[in-house]
């Protein structure tokens, strides 16, 4: 047996229950965030996510980047100094100030690393497999709806570029849940009205397209 081996350590996966539970702790965080639930929280988390999108709009993103870690450097670099100042005043020995952070362990296990490629790539098979349907014309309603969509949406890239929308995006997210909250009765009773016309429209342009084309009644 060569002495150079390492012996293999067991691994054991994460329960599903487990992943289960971090999933939904993962979702109700969010939720919670959206909805305000800790004004504190929700506003700081808004606050950056608004400034760092309000900054890539007005800068590059190598510059907003550079500019992050370099405000960064700097407050660590300062702290660093004041503490070794402090302790060459005081005569103390306390260390490296950051010694607790320099110890804990960044590294990504390979488990986990695994564990993620895999989540992404199952969802990446699913959009391949949705794109493939789509653009192949295994529905035609399916596509047809598609295709209104990208229409519609070189209007609005015509518009709006891709940091606008973000930052649109960003607003509605911390603004919508609120709102829809409080007025949940009255939003309902309207989309459940447009729901109706929508997939009457969409019955009455399903009945006369030729039969080869409509979607199985199994479906």
């Amino acid at each position: 047996m060569d002495i150079l081996q390492r012996p293999k350590t067991q691994s054991f996966p994460i329960p599903f229950f487990l992943r289960l539970y971090l999933s939904f702790s993962l979702l109700k965080a969010m939720n919670d965030l959206v909805h305000w639930r800790d004004p504190k929280k929700s506003g700081v988390v808004f606050g950056v996510s608004l400034l760092l999108l309000l900054s890539l709009a007005a800068f590059s993103v190598i510059s907003v980047i550079s500019y992050l870690l370099l405000a960064l450097l700097c407050v660590t670099i300062s702290f660093r100094i004041y503490k070794s100042v402090i302790q060459a005043v005081q005569k103390s020995n306390d260390g490296h100030p950051f010694k607790a952070l320099m110890e804990k362990d960044v590294t990504v296990p390979p488990e986990t690393f695994r564990k993620h490629v895999d989540a992404c790539l199952t969802h990446v098979n699913r959009v391949l497999k949705q794109m493939s349907r789509l653009f192949l014309v295994e529905d035609l309603v399916d596509s047809l709806k598609l295709a209104v969509v990208m229409w519609l949406l070189t209007y609005v890239g015509a518009v709006f570029n891709g940091i606008t929308i973000l930052i649109l995006a960003d607003i509605l997210l911390f603004s919508v849940p609120p709102v829809y909250e409080k007025n949940k009765t009255q939003i309902d009773h309207y989309i459940d009205i447009v729901r109706t016309q929508v997939n009457t429209t969409i019955a009455k342009l399903q009945e006369k397209l030729p039969g080869s084309m409509k979607r199985c009644k199994a479906e």
